[in-house]
């Protein structure tokens, strides 16, 4: 389930893992975040929406993965990716395809501006703010809030899934 704690600025400062996607820098929570890995062979689900890309055997746990770029409606990647993140959403792990990672980054919450309002066409409700540091902008991700409940449902219930862990 998905939290619905005020999450106001001054609450947002921390360390978050960013990454690249689409030449765009992302950060998430690094407390969200259970391990980074290399690309791997991905098997593929029938039936499932665009956005998950299939399953992996990570030491024998199936992991679903999901690709951002389509999910955010972004064109497909020029070069291949070269990680995935493998992160826990309401209690699902789910692993998500960057282009490459970043770093860990400190982010007071002093530099942490909320998401612009683009009015009501456009939906932001899974950015927590835009974070600043070293010069750069970042787009902080609320994980939980990039899939809703019934897609999380509807990925734990792939096949072989199991939740928890």
């Amino acid at each position: 389930m998905t939290s619905t704690v005020d999450r106001s600025a001054t609450s947002l400062g921390g360390k978050y893992l960013t990454f690249f996607l689409a030449g765009e820098e992302y950060g998430v929570e690094i407390l969200r975040v259970q391990e980074i890995i290399s690309m791997m062979p991905i098997t593929r689900v029938p039936r499932t929406p665009p956005y998950i890309r299939g399953v992996i055997n990570l030491r024998g746990k199936v992991i679903p993965i999901m690709d951002l770029r389509e999910k955010f409606g972004m064109p497909p990647a020029s070069e291949p990716e070269q990680v995935m993140i493998v992160v826990q959403v309401a209690g699902v792990q789910i692993g998500v395809v960057a282009d490459k990672v970043s770093e860990v980054a400190s982010i007071a919450s002093a530099d942490i501006d909320p998401t612009p309002d683009f009015g009501a066409e456009i939906h932001t409700e899974f950015l927590l703010g835009l974070g600043k540091s070293n010069g750069r902008l970042r787009l902080l991700l609320d994980i939980e809030r990039v899939l809703s409940t019934e897609e999380v449902t509807a990925i734990a219930a792939l096949p072989g899934l199991s939740q928890g862990d």
